[in-house]
């Protein structure tokens, strides 16, 4: 729901930015004609200056003499700015559309930060739940050693030798989700990955070195799942 919201409100804020941009060009079109026009003016001949400066000297006489006539009324007529008005329009218009360009790069900023956050999410939710899963096959896994461990040579057949397949399988498909076992048995102790319950006299081994592993450990990719049980030597 939120993506759509932001997928919805960047669509927005593009379209305005196209709007901006459009209104930008006309008004540089427009601009560009009265910039044409005023040169164009400004393109007179002399004859038609002194024309235009002896029809303005008469305008003015004829002011001058409703003034004198003692009219009350006097009527100014404004100037007309060629580019004035438009200029200001124009960085009215550039100011919004900078505006409306830093808002869509910050949404585009925001949604790329909640991409990554979801995606993190996602897949520690994902690891989680592979553990929870690999937590409850172990001690099936754990039955499946001790029953196969318990039998003597002469009692095994094809009911051992299918029960020993069934087994080789969990264990592949276990590998495949990249759990494997740790190593226990003559390496150092390491409390990240042992849980030490007995400790033993044994000249034979190092100081602080695994002697027996009662029962085994195993790890999710870089995660452990279930801590060795073993017996240390002092």
């Amino acid at each position: 729901m939120e993506k759509k919201k932001e997928d919805d409100s960047r669509k927005v804020t593009i379209d305005k930015l196209k709007e901006l941009e459009k209104e930008l060009q006309e008004a540089a079109e427009q601009q560009a004609e009265e910039t044409a026009e005023s040169e164009e003016a400004a393109e007179d001949t002399p004859e038609e200056a002194a024309d235009e400066a002896e029809v303005a000297e008469e305008e003015t006489e004829e002011v001058s003499e409703d003034a004198a006539d003692g009219g009350d009324e006097k009527e100014e007529k404004p100037r007309k700015k060629l580019f004035g008005g438009k200029d200001k329009k124009k960085d009215k218009l550039q100011e919004q559309l900078d505006e409306l360009k830093d808002k869509n790069l910050r949404q585009m900023a925001e949604f790329e930060n909640y991409r990554r956050r979801t995606e993190k999410e996602k897949q520690a939710m994902f690891e989680t739940g592979a553990k929870s899963v690999i937590e409850k096959l172990l001690p099936v896994v754990d039955n499946f050693e001790r029953g196969l461990g318990a039998l003597k040579e002469e009692e095994k057949g094809a009911f051992s030798d299918g029960m020993e397949m069934i087994y080789k399988q969990l264990m592949g498909e276990l590998e495949k989700l990249e759990v494997k076992p740790i190593d226990a048995v003559g390496k150092e102790f390491d409390p990240n990955l042992h849980n030490a319950v007995m400790h033993v006299d044994d000249e034979e081994l190092g100081e602080n070195v695994v002697a027996e592993e009662l029962q085994k450990g195993y790890m999710y990719r870089e995660t452990v799942v279930r801590h060795s049980m073993v017996k240390v030597a002092n």
